[in-house]
């Protein structure tokens, strides 16, 4: 199982270890915490993906994923069609995401019934309407550009609404958050930035070092997204971004989204109440019209297995390798949010967000109105 698969495939098991006794309850007795204004909101994922993990997280989805998705709620989730996490400097990359876009398009035109393609911000609020998957093509990393800047018109033509400019590593935009050179943007990568801005696609600084995402942030001449990632003020990690890069994104307009992996914490598993605190402290920060929420995870809750464990713990123990994550950390850290392992998650945190006294407004911002700000922006 490959890194995509993983993310796409498992990032929902259920993990009983984790989760206190009345969540056990409550989910075997068929409830779960509601928010009563759900059904009225726009929530969107600011990354995720659909697929269990006994598929392979690509279209065509069984008839149980995209009841899942269904079953979700979500008005919309902006999806990575590009490959990350290789050093991409060959037309590889390109190929690939045609190839990936040309089978997205054909499982929305097949089933019209369940999904919508998110081009503008009215195909938002039909997703909402209708109560059908709003899917948002995206990028987590520019390597599809190659160097050839006209290929952002032709990936807009295609469908393409968000690109983030780096995954880890370094390329030719720029340093991801694991290079540590740190070098920041690259020439080119204003260049990208500027073309990305003016055919109306939305900037991602996800995975971004803090020098690049510094420096695209100053760049900037319209708001962005740092789609999924956490507060480094809480969580000192790579893939965190600092308190004076929280302020200069709200600055431009932007928003960031809080992910729903280990990176909320340095050493035990993240649980909601942390991505609550991640939330709060954004708001603390730059104020509620800066935050949002992405998991990078699928939409699909789905059983744990010794097969997935096995899997899991690898996967960890890659990710130690490589500096991802820390050594000391458990061996078993799951890639999402164990007490809110349900296809409604949104409502379940919704809930707890008004438990702590959040408002309905407040947390319908946090939920999506503030991506759906941004990118009906950018997109009109």
């Amino acid at each position: 199982m490959n890194r995509r698969q993983f993310t796409l495939g498992s990032s929902t098991i259920v993990a009983a270890a984790w989760l206190p006794a009345a969540a056990l309850a409550a989910d075997k007795d068929g409830e779960r915490p509601t928010w009563k204004p759900y059904e009225k909101a726009i929530s969107i994922d600011g990354l995720g993906g659909l697929g269990r993990l006994d598929g392979n997280g690509e279209p065509p989805f069984t008839e149980a994923e995209i009841d899942d998705a269904r079953q979700s709620g979500l008005t919309a989730v902006r999806l990575s069609l590009a490959p990350s996490g290789a050093f991409w400097f060959n037309d590889a990359a390109f190929r690939l995401t045609l190839d990936t876009i040309s089978a997205w398009d054909q499982q929305i035109i097949a089933r019209p019934d369940a999904f919508v393609l998110v081009l503008k911000g009215a195909d938002l609020l039909r997703a909402q309407r209708e109560r059908k998957c709003g899917v948002i093509y995206g990028f987590q990393e520019t390597a599809p550009l190659g160097e050839d800047l006209d290929r952002v018109e032709m990936f807009h033509k295609r469908g393409v609404r968000v690109i983030q400019l780096t995954h880890n590593r370094r390329n030719l935009v720029g340093d991801g958050c694991m290079e540590p050179g740190d070098a920041g943007l690259s020439t080119y990568g204003y260049k990208v930035i500027e073309a990305l801005e003016h055919h109306k696609i939305v900037v991602d600084l996800s995975h971004a070092g803090r020098r690049t995402t510094r420096e695209a942030i100053a760049a900037a001449k319209r708001p962005f997204l740092i789609g999924h990632t956490g507060c480094a003020a809480l969580a000192d990690l790579p893939r965190c971004v600092t308190d004076e890069s929280l302020r200069a994104m709200a600055d431009k307009g932007g928003v960031a989204g809080i992910i729903f992996w280990p990176y909320l914490r340095r050493d035990t598993q993240p649980m909601a109440i942390d991505v609550i605190r991640h939330v709060e402290h954004v708001i603390d920060v730059c104020g509620e019209d800066h935050v949002g929420l992405g998991t990078d995870a699928s939409l699909s809750a789905i059983e744990r297995t010794p097969e997935f464990e096995k899997s899991n713990r690898e996967m960890v123990a890659d990710m130690v390798q490589q500096g991802i994550f820390e050594r000391g950390r458990p061996a078993d850290l799951y890639m999402f949010i164990p007490d809110l392992n349900h296809a409604r998650r949104f409502e379940i945190l919704a809930a707890m967000l008004a438990k702590r006294g959040h408002s309905d407004a407040r947390i319908a911002k946090i939920l999506g109105g503030n991506f759906a700000r941004v990118m009906s922006e950018i997109w009109a």
